[in-house]
């Protein structure tokens, strides 16, 4: 069962990562990247990486992704923009892939595969936990501080008011 839902997942992914590179239109792109974040983030779950996955769905999926289909929701007449080279190597880059896939394929075959035993699957959250708030809590608490200030300085310079004063004296 557990290899049918990764094969789901992956099937998922490899699909929307497909629609990413393949449609011209950029606001279907910017979704279909969705998709693909949480079914890379549902293969680290299977792989019992639980923290890395909700760092994905959090950092990728939460904050990258939000703001930029914000940009591009925002974007005035994103719609109306020529592109003047639609095209520029569609065989060249087929012959790469071409290469790329025959590489890939003689390794896969060539490979001497052995199966082993899957080790249980453990939480990785509560020693990273324990990291943090152990030997690691001054770092932890200076990336907040750079954080909230990088967030302060963001704001001040996004002010319209600020700008305008500062440039009238």
């Amino acid at each position: 069962m557990s290899a049918l839902v990764f094969y789901m997942i992956a099937g998922v992914t490899i699909g929307t990562a497909a629609v990413v590179a393949f449609s011209r239109n950029l606001v279907y792109s910017a979704f279909a990247l969705l998709g693909t974040l949480l079914g890379v983030a549902g293969m680290y779950a299977m792989l019992a990486a639980d923290f890395v996955a909700i760092v994905q769905v959090l950092t990728y999926v939460g904050g990258i992704l939000v703001l930029l289909i914000f940009a591009v929701m925002l974007t005035h007449r994103i719609s109306d923009v020529a592109i003047s080279n639609r095209v520029v190597g569609p065989v060249p880059a087929l012959l790469f892939v071409i290469l790329v896939a025959g590489v890939m394929g003689t390794c896969v075959v060539g490979a001497n595969w052995s199966q082993i035993d899957a080790p249980s699957a453990e939480p990785t959250t509560a020693g990273i936990g324990q990291a943090f708030l152990g030997p690691y809590i001054l770092p932890f608490e200076l990336a907040s501080v750079v954080l909230l200030v990088a967030l302060i300085g963001a704001i001040v310079i996004s002010r319209k008011e600020i700008r305008g004063r500062t440039s009238a004296s």
